[in-house]
């Protein structure tokens, strides 16, 4: 199984352990998805390290090409609140900062999204109109000064990993964010949304890099790549 497979299949089997366990609530769906997705790639992977948001960061990992960077569960609120599909789980590899692997799974909407097969751009949408997936309970200044600037549309919902996925499907047009995020928060969409031919950044515009000793990672850019020009001036000062 390559890596790419590998990542969806782990996403999935960690968002199928989640559904089975979903009336425990979101502290019980966090440890015992880590626990599965650490185990399984112990076994499957075990040369490599990983940093998990639910595990004690290993710094040796900052010497490995290869580290796995995962979110077992993206969105314990939402998790925690029934009827709810704005939540996920993010498997990465990072191979030399670079988050070249990445699957993100939408369980309770029944779809896992990943690099091994890059999901296919939805039409732009009609000129004039710019849709942005925003945080719906604590929008930050930048981002609302962004939606203002460019007269957009604001989609609230929840997890990091459904805004992102929101862009790659096509829902919306936009995924900004400042305010703190760690890592685990965003290499997997990162990654996928890449694959997908959308522009990924910080907001000043520079790289995303991954595995660096300080996993907070605290601003990035996810939007159609004909949008990036326009998104990038209006979160400038």
């Amino acid at each position: 199984m390559d890596d790419h497979t590998l990542a969806a299949t782990l996403a999935a089997e960690a968002g199928e352990l989640l559904l089975s366990i979903r009336e425990l609530g979101g502290r019980v769906g966090d440890l015992r998805s880590n626990r599965l997705l650490l185990d399984r790639l112990a076994r499957a992977r075990p040369a490599d390290l990983v940093l998990s948001e639910e595990s004690p960061d290993d710094l040796a990992r900052t010497e490995r090409s290869r580290v796995w960077i995962v979110d077992p569960l993206d969105g314990t609120r939402e998790f925690g609140e029934p009827g709810r599909t704005d939540w996920a789980v993010h498997v990465a590899l990072a191979i030399d900062g670079d988050p070249v692997v990445g699957a993100v799974a939408l369980p309770a909407a029944g779809t896992v999204l990943h690099t091994g097969q890059p999901p296919v751009l939805a039409d732009p949408p009609p000129p004039g109109t710019v849709r942005v997936a925003l945080s719906r309970s604590r929008p930050s200044f930048d981002v609302l000064r962004m939606v203002s600037r460019l007269s957009a549309i604001e989609v609230p919902m929840g997890s990091a990993g459904a805004k992102a996925m929101a862009v790659v499907r096509g829902q919306a047009d936009i995924y900004a964010h400042s305010g703190g995020q760690y890592e685990w928060d965003s290499c997997a969409p990162v990654a996928v949304a890449r694959a997908a031919g959308l522009h990924v950044s910080r907001l000043d515009g520079s790289p995303l890099r991954y595995n660096r000793p300080d996993p907070y990672l605290p601003d990035l850019l996810i939007c159609r790549p004909e949008l990036a020009e326009q998104a990038l001036k209006a979160l400038s000062e």
